[in-house]
């Protein structure tokens, strides 16, 4: 089956890094339909299996390789890495990122409101993908992918980061028992709560958690690409709104890295 080229979303930081192709995948450009209207890679979502796999085909394509190199975890929202030797597309391990220094696989995470993060070190040519909800956030799946990293030859002060679409830290209200999880793993934690007004609510900023705790791992380049799942709904899945719009699922958006052969 043919298709247009699909639209992505680029990092200015990892764009410029040689030998690495990189993208944050939208919702547009996939056969999905309904509710998972666009490119829907879930394969733990109700959609279509067919349409599914095709999408993932499409984003592989992408890459110039093909469906089976597209490595993506059976996430659980936890704190573990694991690297890629091949590809493992009938045999997910359980994890929330991917790292390998093996040309032409893709390194994937699914996201649909928590922060995709892509990393390099084209020097070392070692990539990863992480997913971070803020139970892998919190509990060090940022710190265990660059461990990863590290091993298979990387150096911290040398990879890129990029955090990619995700809920904005206008759209994230978390209750107080949300609040005291973080401030109990560490009181500093509070910077990244904002009071909502005549409530016991607060804003939680997300993306700049994350980019904190890149920070913490030695990581000094990263940014964050500025888009928010949970608002711009004719590009992005969001489990919040769906959720909010009473929705019975939602589609999982595609964040990948590759090293080019």
């Amino acid at each position: 089956m043919t298709s247009a080229p699909l639209p992505v979303i680029q990092s200015p930081r990892l764009a410029v890094l040689p030998g690495i192709r990189h993208a944050f995948f939208t919702r547009q450009g996939g056969v999905s339909t309904g509710i998972y209207e666009g490119l829907n890679v879930g394969r733990g979502s109700k959609d279509a299996p067919e349409d599914v796999i095709e999408n993932r085909r499409r984003a592989a394509a992408w890459f110039g390789a093909p469906a089976e190199a597209l490595n993506t975890c059976y996430q659980i929202h936890s704190a573990r890495a694991v690297v890629a030797q091949g590809p493992w597309d009938a045999e997910r391990p359980e994890g929330d990122a991917v790292a390998t220094q093996v040309a032409g696989l893709v390194c994937g995470a699914l996201a649909a409101d928590c922060a995709p993060v892509l990393f390099a070190d084209a020097t070392a040519r070692v990539v990863a993908a992480a997913h971070a909800g803020w139970q892998g956030a919190l509990n060090g799946v940022v710190a265990d992918t660059v461990e990863r990293m590290v091993a298979l030859g990387a150096q911290r002060d040398r990879i890129v980061a990029a955090v990619g679409p995700c809920i904005g830290p206008q759209s994230y209200e978390v209750g107080p028992e949300y609040v005291a999880r973080f401030l109990a793993a560490d009181p500093r934690h509070q910077s990244w709560f904002r009071p909502v007004s005549d409530s016991d609510r607060a804003l939680f900023d997300l993306p700049g958690f994350v980019l904190s705790r890149l920070a913490e791992a030695g990581v000094v380049q990263s940014e964050w690409i500025g888009r928010d799942t949970c608002t711009e709904p004719d590009w992005f899945y969001s489990n919040r709104r769906a959720f909010k719009q009473g929705e019975p699922d939602y589609g999982r958006l595609l964040s990948a890295i590759m090293l080019d052969p």
